[in-house]
């Protein structure tokens, strides 16, 4: 019998975030595909973003996967990314003004659901309403997410694959747009104008058929091509629309699990997981938060951790709510991810306090939790149980070896994963990609 492929497949990793995003996903990915080539972004849409600083260059990604920064790696974009086409030909348009090759080394799933112009004024009709009538916004990015993703789960969802067919991308459309306007009329909102949107999303198709991929069937075969590979996910563990804050979370399953499921293959091709965790706490947005520290008091341990860790959102500027780390709420991530190590980001951000605390669980109504709680309205009532630990002088920023860090800050580290169940694979010391302490790696069993 004819053998198709290699007999040495590829080895995979997929990259989560184990809080409520925000943790430093994007230069942990950068890092690693050094040793990849390919990274495959599955979940999502442009609500999210990745910052990677390379030669004290800073560059923002929302939808492209952070593999573009890296010369000759192939990116793919799944089925379980909702895409706004204007707004990925401008990601690509500013890419390719920085001299960086994108368009022939990037592939689009044919089956992602498409964000429109419609979806995004619901978005924030919606929002609008919420804060109106309650006072109790989600904390939506306002970029049409959720309804893009509503219309996938009603199966009236218009893809990627439909511009390639102009009648019936206009056909469709004329059913979408008629019930999106109905409810915008509702919400007190103007309507959408459907020869707007066949206009724009025509002229988007003609620059986008060229990058319309078989995504699963390419990531198959790169893998038994021998190819490393890596799934990148958004958001955070904590903000998955099944296992996060609900109803304050996100739109898809931001788990590992769905990696498999949101880029087309199977899971016995996810050999390793990668949990990204900040050496702290940070969330944008409403939400249950029990470690949150105030931002706005001078002096004050959430005031060094808002400004010396600079916490504004890639995507909106919004400042990040910070806290200290959250051990129970990270062991719940380790269960539903999987997790096989853990990346520590912004451990430099720590220099200089004087003692550390980390949440190791919670007191709530007489009882003491040792994980998060399921309901967010229990999360909310949740008063966290603290162990302290001595913090360090010296600086930890940009230091490259386990050996370089000062005793404390690794005693700190220790007890973390002791706290978890988890081992600690790498140290992030700085923005920079080089800022990086390697202790496990990923690709290598």
């Amino acid at each position: 019998m004819q053998i198709a492929h290699r007999d040495i497949p590829g080895r995979n990793v997929v990259v989560v975030g184990t809080q409520w995003g925000d943790e430093g996903k994007g230069k942990v990915v950068d890092w690693l595909t050094d040793h990849a080539q390919g990274v495959v972004r599955f979940q999502g849409g442009h609500n999210a973003g990745h910052t990677l600083v390379i030669g004290g260059r800073k560059t923002a990604l929302q939808l492209i996967p952070s593999g573009v920064m890296r010369e000759g790696v192939a990116c793919y974009i799944g089925n379980g990314v909702v895409v706004d086409p204007a707004h990925l030909l401008t990601e690509i348009e500013r890419l390719e003004a920085l001299g960086i090759d994108v368009r022939s080394r990037l592939y689009l799933s044919e089956s992602c659901p498409l964000i429109l112009p419609f979806h995004v004024e619901i978005d924030r009709a919606r929002e609008a309403r919420r804060e109106l009538s309650s006072g109790g916004k989600i904390g939506t990015t306002g970029k049409g997410i959720g309804p893009a993703y509503e219309d996938k789960v009603a199966r009236r969802a218009l893809r990627v694959q439909d511009l390639k067919h102009p009648d019936r991308f206009e056909a469709k459309l004329g059913e979408l747009i008629e019930r999106h306007n109905a409810e915008l009329a509702h919400l007190g909102a103007g309507a959408v104008d459907a020869a707007v949107v066949l206009d724009g999303a025509m002229r988007a198709a003609e620059q986008l058929r060229p990058l319309m991929a078989d995504v699963g069937y390419r990531i198959h075969n790169a893998h038994h091509e021998g190819a490393n590979l890596l799934f990148e996910g958004a958001q955070g563990t904590l903000l998955d629309i099944d296992h996060g804050t609900y109803p304050f979370v996100t739109s898809s399953n931001c788990v590992a699990g769905n990696a498999a499921a949101g880029s087309g293959v199977g899971p016995g091709m996810l050999h390793h997981i990668l949990g990204i965790t900040k050496a702290y706490t940070t969330r944008v947005g409403s939400g249950p938060f029990p470690t949150e520290l105030p931002i706005d008091e001078p002096g004050g341990v959430g005031h060094h951790l808002s400004t010396v860790g600079q916490e504004r959102g890639t995507v909106t500027g919004r400042a990040r709510r910070c806290g200290w780390l959250d051990a129970a709420a990270l062991k719940r991530s380790i269960i539903i991810n999987g997790i096989s190590g853990l990346c520590i980001t912004k451990l430099d951000v720590l220099d200089g306090i004087a003692e550390i605390k980390v949440c190791v669980g919670y007191e709530l109504g007489g009882r003491r939790l040792d994980i998060l709680p399921l309901d967010a309205d229990e999360i909310e009532a949740c008063r966290p149980v603290y162990e302290t630990l001595p913090g360090w002088t010296d600086s930890t920023a940009g230091l490259t070896n386990w050996e370089q860090l000062p005793t404390n800050a690794r005693r700190y580290l220790e007890r973390v994963q002791q706290l978890i169940g988890a081992p600690i694979d790498m140290v992030s010391t700085g923005p920079d990609r080089v800022h990086t302490i390697l202790l496990r790696h990923p690709f290598r069993p």
